[in-house]
This record gives structure tokens, C-alpha cells and sequence, in this order.
């Protein structure tokens, strides 16, 4: 059975005091119960823990032994407690949130309940450039950024990882591919990706653009891009598709004239949250636990 914190203190202050109305008095409870709580705890025990009379208080031989093991667990707990609770002080100021494209529910989810519980950091969000994943963290921009993986950056944390999700071809509806329900990335070999441009380093360009199947054939190599939306604008134009996640191909169906493809057979895709190595502040560890925790 579960016990209750309440009634341990009851029973440590007892042991110090060994009387039942100053033990009341410094726990700012009646005696009747302070007693409750006791034989409360006792019930859960299975035995006594004092011997009680009219004119004195002392422990049993199970209440000595329980003592001496509860006294260390319990300090640890305090001392648990109270980590904590300067662990939230310390989350205060404000922390800046770049995100590549749209902030997705969980990145959103995350700072509205960052927010919640720490109300004294204010917490911002920014959009980034989809061609520079990585600059704005690097110049002191922001405190830490929402990124399409891969990551490989010797000088950043890869923090909580989340949001994968399956891959689509986004292409404009004249595309020979655009009836079908789904593709196979070796269906890719002869087609042209629009690539993103630098300065984006080569080998997560190569992820969202790749340039060969898994087995080899050649993709080719469309103009390059800075944002989602000019990508899109070159897909309605028919000068090639681009590897677009789901939820992201969802968010885009407003557009006319483009189409979005299951595509199996390249790895899923994800998103991750960096930051420069060595500067995890308080308030930076929240917001990625709050990530995990989604």
C-alpha cells in the first residue's frame, strides 16, 4: 500500500519529540491528528511503532529500526525536492526558439507548456531560414533551434529527437507520378529534386535533396531554393518535386496544382532540437525535457 508523505514527517517528528502535542504544535496539526496519521502509517506497517502511555512516548524495537532506515531515504528525498525546486528558479529570462518552416503541435505543445510551468522565461519563437539550419544558433540569435535531421555539427548538441514522419514526393498534378497512391524511391532515378542552397552544409543538403537512389541511379539536380515556399512555387512551375514530410505536405494542400506522393524506401524524417555545445542553460534543459516528454 501506498504510503503517504504526511504521515512519515508525522512519524520522524514524533521520534524527535516524543510527545504527541509538540509534535502537533510543529506540524501545525491537532493531536487527534497527529494520532490518525500514526496509526495510519502502523496500519500500513503492519505493527506499532510507539508505545504509548499516559505519562510517556518511546519507540518500539520495529519504530527503531524503521527509524534508522526512513532518516537517510527521507533526507534524500528533501534534498531531491529542493534541487528541483532551485532548478525552477534558475528557469528564468527568456529563451529563444528558432523552428525551420512551420512549428509543428508538438514544438508548439512544448512551448506552451514550458511556458505554464515556468512563467518567470519568456519564451520566443523565431522562423529560420530553411537554407541555414545551423547560423542563427552559431551567431547567439537564438538559444537553440527546431531542425530537419541530419545533424553532424561538431560544435552543437543534438538534443531530444522527435517527430518523424514518413516522407512524400511533392510534385506539380502534370507530373507523371502524380496519379499514383505511392512510390518506391528507386522511382526517383531520372527525376529532378529541387535542391536547397547553401549555406547549408553539403551532407544535410544531400538529405533533403539526395542526388542517387539507394541503389545507386542517378537523381537530378534541380535550382536550388532558400525557403519552403519557393520550392513550392517551382513545383507548381513544373521544374521539379521535392521530398516533403507528411504533416508538411498536409499543411501545403492549399496550393493548386501540387501533389504529394507517399514515398517509400528513404528513411523517415525528423526533427531535432540544437544548441551550442557547452551553453545547456537551466531554462534550455526544461524546454528539452519538455520535448522529450511529448
Amino acid at each position: 500500500m501506498a504510503v503517504e508523505i504526511r504521515e512519515l514527517e508525522c512519524f520522524l517528528v514524533l521520534a524527535d519529540e516524543l510527545h504527541f502535542g509538540r509534535t502537533a504544535e510543529r506540524l501545525y496539526l491537532s493531536q487527534s491528528r497527529v494520532s490518525q496519521l500514526l496509526q495510519s502509517l502502523e496500519r500500513r506497517i503492519g505493527g506499532p511503532l510507539f508505545e504509548r502511555t499516559s505519562r510517556r512516548v518511546a519507540l518500539t524495537p520495529l519504530g527503531k529500526e524503521f527509524l534508522t532506515s526512513l532518516r537517510p531515504a527521507y533526507a534524500a528525498l528533501e534534498r531531491v525536492v529542493a534541487e528541483a525546486r532551485e532548478y525552477a528558479g534558475n528557469v528564468k529570462g527568456k529563451l529563444r526558439i528558432g523552428f525551420q518552416g512551420a512549428a509543428n503541435d508538438t514544438v508548439l505543445g512544448a512551448v506552451s507548456e514550458f511556458q505554464s510551468h515556468h512563467p518567470d522565461c519568456l519564451i520566443d519563437v523565431c522562423e529560420l531560414p530553411l537554407n541555414d539550419p545551423f547560423g542563427a544558433v552559431r551567431r547567439g540569435a537564438v538559444d537553440a533551434a527546431v531542425v530537419m535531421l541530419p545533424v553532424a555539427e561538431d560544435d552543437l548538441v543534438l538534443g531530444p529527437v522527435f517527430s518523424r514522419q514518413q516522407q512524400t514526393l511533392t510534385v506539380c498534378s502534370s507530373h507523371p507520378l502524380a496519379s499514383r497512391t505511392s512510390i518506391d524511391a528507386e522511382e526517383l532515378a531520372e527525376e529532378t529534386l529541387i535542391a536547397i542552397a547553401g549555406p547549408a552544409p553539403g551532407y544535410w543538403r544531400q538529405a533533403q535533396a539526395p542526388t542517387q537512389t539507394p541503389a545507386g541511379a542517378l537523381i537530378h539536380r534541380g535550382p536550388d531554393v532558400r525557403t519552403l515556399q519557393e520550392g513550392l512555387s517551382l513545383i507548381a512551375a513544373g521544374r521539379g518535386g521535392m521530398l516533403v514530410c507528411r504533416p508538411t505536405a498536409e499543411r501545403n494542400q492549399r496550393w493548386d496544382g501540387i501533389v504529394s506522393i507517399p514515398l517509400t524506401g528513404v528513411p523517415e524524417s525528423a526533427l531535432g532540437l540544437v544548441w551550442r555545445r557547452g551553453e545547456d542553460t537551466p531554462a534550455l534543459k526544461a524546454f528539452a525535457d519538455q520535448l522529450r516528454r511529448k
